[in-house]
């Protein structure tokens, strides 16, 4: 029976993480009993850091005019290729390509990206563009959601991440993101991108000054479109970095641990129509990532051959496949490497 709004507040508010976790953990044993925790092999490509959003939260962005806007770059296609031909060498299966916001890149540029990595990579998963692009896109080349989603599918892209969900509630995205898109876009690019076949993840960024009760609100959205698509793959929460941020400059107290490991098992609970739920190391850690294997979490995202957004926050945790493993192995479980899809397991 899925957890209600007030006993998820009701655990927020609760000092017994241990039981918390403990009922998340055997949630995720009667969904995953085989005792499997995976991993993908891929590469965080982000083809441009200029951006016209202006996040408090967000280090890696450049302004496109200014005297920040020489630090800013637009990759060219030779580039992105051999990042991924790179990625292909090293035993990689995916791609997860994002970047800022920029006027100039309208939606036949990223048809042509599209088409040119298709055209050399047939076999690697293209899983690319959160909602923002998305939305982006469909002003910059007056297009609707549906339209720009299927062009860009037609082009090669396999599925969309969830990036750019931040917290789902209007009165927190203000704050922190008021150029940004609404809840509401957001939920209609997942929206669409379900009705037209393809699988997306929905993601959270917590920790940047919301309540239990915001939290609560974006898990109630997540839930309620997944029972009405079943589109979602998994579900990835993790902790705002407030280092080099308009937002962390606010004397900002970075999420402990314990919030996050609460927070992972809660979204386990209230997230039961999600088959995955994603334990993060890249913000927290090797070792809360071990311990959030018992707190819900059946997958501990990629290798990641390359990551830019997170660094530019000052966060630098790296991993490799064979420590992942390690970890996976010494908590209790089966490590195997998964695709994009969550469709394939290699237990090797």
């Amino acid at each position: 029976m899925s957890l209600t709004r007030a006993q998820a507040l009701e655990m927020f508010q609760s000092d017994d993480l241990i039981g918390i976790g403990m009922e998340a953990d055997a949630l995720r044993r009667r969904l995953h009993p085989t005792g499997v925790v995976s991993y993908v092999i891929d590469r965080n490509i982000n083809y441009t850091n200029f951006c016209t959003e202006y996040c408090t939260f967000c280090a890696f962005y450049r302004p496109l005019k200014g005297p920040q806007a020489k630090e800013g770059y637009i990759l060219d296609f030779e580039t992105i290729y051999a990042k991924i031909q790179e990625t292909v060498d090293l035993g990689g299966t995916g791609v997860l390509m994002q970047g800022g916001l920029h006027p100039d890149l309208k939606i036949e540029w990223h048809e042509a990206l599209m088409r040119g990595i298709r055209e050399r990579f047939p076999k690697v998963h293209l899983h690319c563009y959160s909602a923002s692009e998305i939305l982006a896109l469909c002003e910059y080349s007056n297009l609707s959601i549906r339209d720009v989603i299927w062009r860009l599918r037609d082009a090669g892209l396999d599925s969309i991440p969830g990036g750019g969900a931040e917290i789902l509630d209007d009165e927190v995205r203000f704050k922190i993101a008021r150029l940004k898109c609404r809840t509401e876009d957001w939920l209609a690019v997942h929206r669409t991108a379900h009705q037209l076949g393809m699988r997306t993840t929905a993601t959270m960024m917590f920790g940047v000054g919301e309540t239990f009760e915001h939290r609560i609100n974006h898990f109630e959205h997540i839930r309620q479109l997944q029972e009405e698509t079943g589109g979602f793959t998994a579900f990835i929460p993790w902790s705002f970095q407030p280092h080099n941020t308009a937002l962390g400059g606010r004397k900002w107290e970075e999420a402990t641990a314990v919030e996050y490991l609460k927070l992972l098992a809660i979204s386990r609970l209230y997230l039961d129509n999600i088959q995955n739920v994603q334990a993060s190391w890249v913000t927290q850690g090797l070792k809360v990532l071990q311990m959030g294997l018992r707190f819900g979490g059946n997958d501990v995202g990629s290798v990641m051959l390359e990551e830019n957004v997170v660094k530019a926050a000052g966060v630098s945790n790296c991993t490799t496949e064979e420590e992942l493993r390690r970890i996976i192995r010494d908590a209790g479980f089966r490590p195997a490497q998964r695709d994009t899809l969550y469709r394939q397991y290699f237990l090797n």
